[in-house]
């Protein structure tokens, strides 16, 4: 179907890669992975036509059908369904014509032609069309009325949905996909993977969200060192590939080994605290992997972790019978009840428009209750990562400039050191920001928040944009962040990895979620079931039960409630017992380092050693204390939790 040999690609005077070779079949879905700048998108566009090869050949069949995505939509009046109609130009075409001869039109159609037309029409499914659209509008989200709203009365990410879903509807031999998943909620991905894996074509697909590369790519091709090449299997597949040929060489197999280190000792930390709740195992085998897999990114460009915040007061911020929603109109979400300690790890789930953000904004304090009450603690520093946050941005500033006006009293080499972290090195971190890339802004605002030092970190699908490397150094930066998360994405490897309660928003309300990211992928497969059954029939049939009564829901809201206040003083203590064990463990880390020291065992520092190995000796005491009041508190908490578990 489509065939590189040798292909040399340059982008101005930098070679992006030489040498590509790629064979692509029908049925294949290959994957393409590699740092931003590696040339993914300027693949894609000389398979377009849209640039020329300087050196090597590309074989293209005349007849291939391509489909990919506009980049940008104009302001067009015509409705939603009829744009996305207009994807396929045979079908628009057959139609004017069959139209213009049952209109008698002069110069139209024979009768001989119309129905050779009608038979064109109908091989290419066209009486089918408009239910086919319908279904690829509901599915990426869009609402029933939105297919009437013209295109201009969209907002910008939704008219990227519409460009989506008009490639999706052409009938095509190859799709070329860049980040299809960038304006799509967790509910559109999951609909669009399974829409991909029935897919009959050729697929080439650019993602940075590992989960959907590993459920739709059967290859990987990956970009690196100006080299494009091809492994078998899905994301996971290259990963342990690339780790196990990166591990052969001895510096990365050295960093490897710190990088496991540190991940065991969290894993072990996390397993002793951990409940027998599915997501809280599904997180433990996540990080299992992560420890697996790490050396596939030990030449990453981002390192970096959460500086302690200053205070941890608990709870942080509590929502006492809360309502919220926007000026003249009815509440969107009503009745909430949350209180949020440091180290609590939250996943938002919920169907499109359910009100994640609306619950992030109440939380952020850019929205007031409508109802209800708001309390935080006197030392709330919240960090809240939101899309309008990049557009918040001074253009016309540098990263360095950014980051020196949160803190005018910090050096300049502290304040490069920390924007390298982010990938910020030499001349970038003095450059302007306003011809950054959004992946670039992205991490600009990341590096912000960061070093603010919050202790409740509201994050609104913060990986839109990110490449796989900045993602990978995120979730390992949250791995040790000790304050609350609350997080919204469509990133599931970041949610399982990440996150040990999931809640869901739906209804108007706000609940526990039992269950881990793949029972709420199977959730939301029976919800469209019953929307589909409810389509069909005209109305819904609920089973009769008391957990379907106002009165029910009643009644489970005041057991939650009376739950959460006989846990809340255990949990304040287990928070408490750990904050103070980190602490106890950074100074004796701290202590280790001043003992390694080789000049410490000269005879001119016998005094300073003997102080220091008696603060060892009366630091290990103390880590001895904590770890009892710790393990006492988590028990104490885990038999509550059991206890309450068990009464109806």
């Amino acid at each position: 179907m489509l065939q590189l040999d040798d292909i040399a690609l340059r982008r101005g005077s930098r070679l992006l890669f030489a040498g590509a070779t790629l064979q692509l079949h029908r049925g294949q879905r290959i994957g393409i992975s590699g740092a931003n700048g590696s040339g993914k998108s300027s693949l894609f566009a000389l398979i377009r036509g849209e640039l020329a090869a300087d050196a090597g050949t590309l074989q293209r069949p005349p007849q291939l059908q391509m489909a990919s995505v506009a980049q940008q939509t104009p302001a067009d009046p015509r409705p939603a369904l009829e744009y996305l109609l207009d994807g396929d130009q045979e079908l628009q075409q057959l139609r004017q014509q069959i139209d213009a001869a049952d209109s008698g039109i002069a110069g139209a159609a024979t009768g001989e032609q119309l129905a050779l037309l009608h038979a064109r029409f109908a091989a290419i499914d066209g009486y089918t069309a408009t239910a086919r659209a319908s279904r690829l509008l509901h599915g990426l989200g869009f609402a029933p009325t939105d297919a009437t709203r013209p295109v201009a009365s969209f907002s910008g990410g939704w008219r990227m949905r519409l460009n989506l879903a008009q490639a999706l509807i052409c009938r095509s031999d190859l799709l070329l996909l860049d980040e299809p998943t960038n304006h799509l909620d967790l509910e559109a991905v999951i609909w669009l993977e399974e829409w991909l894996r029935g897919y009959p074509g050729a697929l080439l697909l650019i993602s940075h969200d590992r989960d959907f590369l590993d459920r739709v790519s059967t290859h990987i091709g990956h970009i690196e060192q100006q080299q494009l090449q091809i492994y078998s299997g899905n994301y996971s597949d290259f990963e342990r590939q690339r780790s196990a040929r990166l591990a052969q060489q001895q510096e990365a197999w050295q960093r490897q080994q710190r990088e496991r280190e540190r991940m065991e000792q969290f894993v072990a930390r996390f397993r002793a605290k951990a409940t027998k709740a599915r997501q809280a195992q599904s997180r433990l085998k996540s990080l299992a992997r992560m420890e697996q897999i790490a050396a596939a990114h030990v030449d990453s460009p981002f390192q970096f972790q959460f500086p302690p915040p200053q205070r941890l007061p608990a709870p942080l911020l509590t929502l006492d019978q809360v309502a919220v929603g926007y000026p003249d109109a009815p509440p969107l979400l009503q009745r909430l009840e949350l209180s949020l300690l440091p180290g609590d790890r939250i996943a938002l789930l919920g169907p499109n428009g359910a009100g994640k953000s609306t619950l992030i904004r109440l939380l952020a304090g850019e929205l007031a209750p409508q109802q209800g009450e708001r309390r935080t603690a006197t030392d709330l520093r919240i960090g809240y990562f939101a899309q309008h946050q990049l557009e918040q941005l001074d253009p016309a500033a540098s990263p360095l400039l950014h980051l020196r006006r949160l803190d005018g009293a910090a050096s300049e080499q502290s304040l490069r050191d920390f924007l390298g972290r982010f990938g910020f090195v030499g001349e970038q971190a003095l450059q302007p920001v306003a011809p950054f890339s959004g992946g670039e802004q992205a991490r600009l605002v990341l590096a912000l928040l960061v070093w603010q030092r919050p202790n409740l970190l509201l994050l609104d699908e913060p990986t839109n944009h990110l490449d796989l490397e900045m993602r990978h150094a995120l979730t390992m930066a949250l791995q040790t962040y000790p304050g609350a998360l609350l997080l919204v994405s469509h990133d599931r490897h970041l949610l399982r990895s990440s996150c040990d309660r999931l809640l869901l928003v739906n209804a108007g309300e706000l609940q526990e979620f039992d269950g881990d990211i793949e029972d709420y992928r199977a959730w939301l497969a029976q919800r469209s079931s019953a929307e589909e059954v409810t389509d069909s029939e005209g109305v819904g049939s609920p089973p009769a039960t008391a957990e379907h009564t106002a009165q029910g829901r009643r009644n489970q809201r005041q057991r939650d409630a009376e739950r959460r206040r006989q846990l809340q003083p255990l949990q304040r203590a287990v928070s408490a017992a750990d904050q103070q064990l980190q602490q106890l463990t950074e100074r004796e880390q701290q202590l280790q380092q001043q003992l390694a020291a080789a000049d410490l065992y000269e005879a001119s520092e016998r005094d300073r050693l003997k102080a220091l190995l008696q603060q060892q000796a009366a630091l290990a005491q103390q880590l001895a204390q904590a770890e009892e009041r710790w393990l006492e508190a988590s028990e104490a908490l885990e038999a509550l939790e059991q206890r309450l578990a068990t009464e109806p």
